[in-house]
């Protein structure tokens, strides 16, 4: 294995992980609200909601301080290594890309993350995680 096709291989991996904790905060909070009409006893392990939270929380804070995410800093980077063109590398990249990245103004970005940020944090207290458990 070459270093550009390494360089790429990792650079799409650090994608689908970006993509995967973007489904991770979307679907976070949709399992949340469906889990307490179904039940689901699942969507009130702490460990999740808390992870959730901070993950949310994380890039709202990152957006209002003008930040890029590290997970677009590392994939960029590394594209960068393998002498490829941002997102003009492979099928995945394109298409992923595509999909969840979209060019608009900063605002609508801080006021999208800021919003989702304040639903998960009302789902917090509306659909209330378990307590933590001491063994």
């Amino acid at each position: 294995m070459n270093a550009k096709f390494a360089f790429l291989l990792a650079a799409d991996a650090m994608l689908v992980l970006h993509v995967l904790v973007i489904l991770f905060v979307i679907f976070g909070l949709f399992f949340t609200i469906v889990g307490k009409l179904v039940p689901w006893s699942w969507v009130r392990n702490p460990w999740f909601r808390l992870v959730h939270l901070i993950t949310i929380a994380v890039v709202a804070v990152q957006s209002w301080l003008g930040q890029v995410c590290p997970l677009t800093t590392w994939e960029m980077a590394l594209r960068e290594q393998a002498g490829d063109q941002v997102y003009a590398g492979s099928f995945i990249s394109h298409w992923l890309e595509a999909v969840f990245f979209y060019n608009a103004p900063d605002w609508v970005f801080i006021v999208s993350y800021t919003g989702f940020g304040l639903l998960v944090l009302v789902s917090w207290f509306w659909v209330r995680p378990n307590p933590f458990r001491r063994h």
